[in-house]
Parts: structure tokens; sequence; C-alpha cells
């Protein structure tokens, strides 16, 4: 079986051909066999303006997803079916995405599977890492999160009362002069800031309510520093430090409350190496088994749409075209499963 997975969420237009296979004893299979990606850039200082992505989009979106057949060597004809980012998201943007779904899927006749993108990043990191039944840590510019399923549902064991992890690093890096995103820049520069940040580390709140981070004041607190002249490479590294914590003891708590024996850490900010260190160590200490997420699909693509789409596929939750639909604010413990 073979996917068309169209993400347009945010910055990226992603389209991935994707297959699917049962053998004998070893279960599925998942080969992305392409994963074409164009990004809309965001001028340097400042953040991702919906309209002007959704604009970019609009533009590639064509020469994207002819790029991505090219590459797997298989003709629209080929594609059994299409799964689309449905949300959540920036509503313009999802809205280009679900058009070319939309409309490919009505020329062609093929099906159609509105997919959750959150879910998208979880079904593709299972697939890539041979992880079960993980508890998740989805870490990205839209979610931050804790997450396992129980029952027929995905539920929450912990998440942002305020800013996504992603959001944190994205304002810190645009309040230093970078665009969105900005995760890559702030890792390297608290790589730098390594041997001296920890001198700042008392300056900066560390917020957990109950199992729940809280990262404004955070971020409030390390643009007073850099306006008192602290060097943004200590700065990076400090609130590196204190909001992975933040994450990890949530993180040790939901290990314990579940006693699930498999984490997951994907999502875009799943890149993060120091993130992966300080969850390694909570993982060390009970014994689990922990996966993250290849760096190359760690981001936005249209692989984890169609890996989304299979478990679709799966359960025969296909919509007619006419019915395709986006939605803005779209929790992934709302996806009946």
């Amino acid at each position: 079986m073979i996917c068309l997975g169209i993400e347009s969420t945010a910055h990226t237009f992603g389209v991935s051909v994707a297959e699917k296979e049962l053998e004998d004893d070893t279960g599925r299979t998942f080969k992305i066999i392409s994963d074409i990606r164009d990004s809309y850039k965001a001028p340097e200082g400042s953040g991702i303006h919906p309209r002007e992505a959704a604009r970019h989009h609009a533009a590639v979106c064509s020469s994207v997803v002819e790029s991505a057949l090219k590459q797997a060597g298989v003709s629209i004809e080929g594609i059994d079916f299409i799964s689309y980012s449905a949300g959540p998201g920036l509503g313009p943007c999802l809205r280009i995405g679900g058009i070319v779904a939309r409309s490919l899927s009505a020329y062609f006749d093929m099906k159609l599977a509105a997919a959750n993108h959150a879910i998208g990043h979880i079904e593709l990191g299972k697939y890539l890492t041979s992880l079960k039944n993980p508890l998740v840590l989805i870490v990205s510019g839209g979610h931050t999160a804790l997450a396992a399923v129980q029952g027929e549902r995905w539920r929450i064991f912990g998440e942002t009362l305020d800013l996504t992890l992603g959001q944190l690093l994205d304002q810190l890096g645009r309040f230093i002069g970078m665009s969105s995103p900005a995760g890559p820049k702030i890792e390297k520069l608290a790589l730098e800031g390594m041997k001296n940040g920890g001198s700042l580390l008392k300056d900066l709140p560390y917020t957990i309510k109950g199992n729940d981070v809280s990262y404004s004041g955070l971020l409030s607190a390390a643009k007073k520093l850099c306006l008192r002249g602290e060097r943004k490479e200590d700065v990076c590294y400090a609130v590196q430090e204190i909001a992975f914590s933040t994450l990890a003891e949530a993180t040790d708590r939901a290990l314990a409350f579940t006693g699930i024996s498999e984490l997951l850490i994907t999502g875009g900010v799943a890149a993060n190496k120091r993130l992966a260190e300080v969850m390694q160590e909570v993982c060390k200490e009970r014994g689990i088994r922990m996966g993250v997420i290849d760096r190359q699909y760690s981001g936005d693509c249209g692989a984890q749409i169609a890996a989304e789409g299979f478990r679709l596929a799966e359960r025969k939750q296909f919509i007619r075209p006419d019915s395709a639909f986006v939605r803005q604010s779209w929790r992934l413990d709302e996806v009946v499963l």
C-alpha cells in the first residue's frame, strides 16, 4: 500500500511517498520512498506570518508534489490513497494542504485520510524506533506534552501551561535577532555557553505545577538577562538546562504513574542532542527503553502524515473529498483511535 502524505501545518510544505507492507513474522514495515520539503523563511528577528507562509505553500505546492513523485519513481496513478494534515496548525497554511489533497483525491478518484499532525509525529516515531506502546514526549513548536494510549484515546500525563518548548526557543531566538525556527541555533549557542552558563541558572525560574510545565516566566527572565548584558551563549545554555530539567521531572513522574517501559521522544525539538542526554539519564535510572526519532524526520514532513494515514487506513477511516476539513485547534487526546 502506497500513501502520498501532505504536510502544511506551519512553515513547511512537505510531501512524502511512503509504503507499508506486511511480512511473515516481523510484522508491519514502513518505508519512506521520498521526502521533499520547501519551507517559508521568515525575516531575521521575526516569526512565521500565517498568510505569508500560506502564500509560500501555494506557490511551491505543485513542484513539491511533482518532485516527491519523481523521487519515489511512481506516478500519481500508482498512489493508493492520500493523507493530509488536517490540524492542528495555522489556518491559512492548513487550508493550502487541504485544498491540494482534496483536489488530487477528487480528480484521480483516490481515498482521502485526514491526519492529526501530533499523532503523525508519534506514529512516525514509533515506526522508526520500533517502539510498540511507549509513553510519548512530543516536543515541537505546536506541542509539549506527555501522552500514552489508554483505551481508545491518547491520554495526557503532563503538558505545557503556556508556551511550548519550541515556542520558548523560537521566541528567545527572535529576541536575540534570529528567525523562526530558532531551535538549532539556540542549541549551537548553548554548546558554546556550557562552560560559563551554569552561573546564570540561579537567575532563572524553574516552574512545574503538578506534572505540567510553564515557560513564560523562564522566557521573561531570560530576556532580562540579555538586556542586562549577559552573553547570549550563556543565556541559551541556562534556558535549555532549566527547560529540559522540568521536562525530565515531569517525564519521570509520568513513567512512575503509568508503569510504561518505553519512552519515545518525537517532534521538532527531539533533534536537540542535549534533550536526549537529559532524558537518557531518566530512563537509565528506571531501566526504561528510550527511542528518539531520527533527526532527519523530527521536523514537520509528509512522512509523518503518511504514517498517521496508514493507521487511519487500517481502520478504514477515510473521508470524501467534499468532506475534507481543517481544524486549527485539534488536541491529540480528542482523536478516537
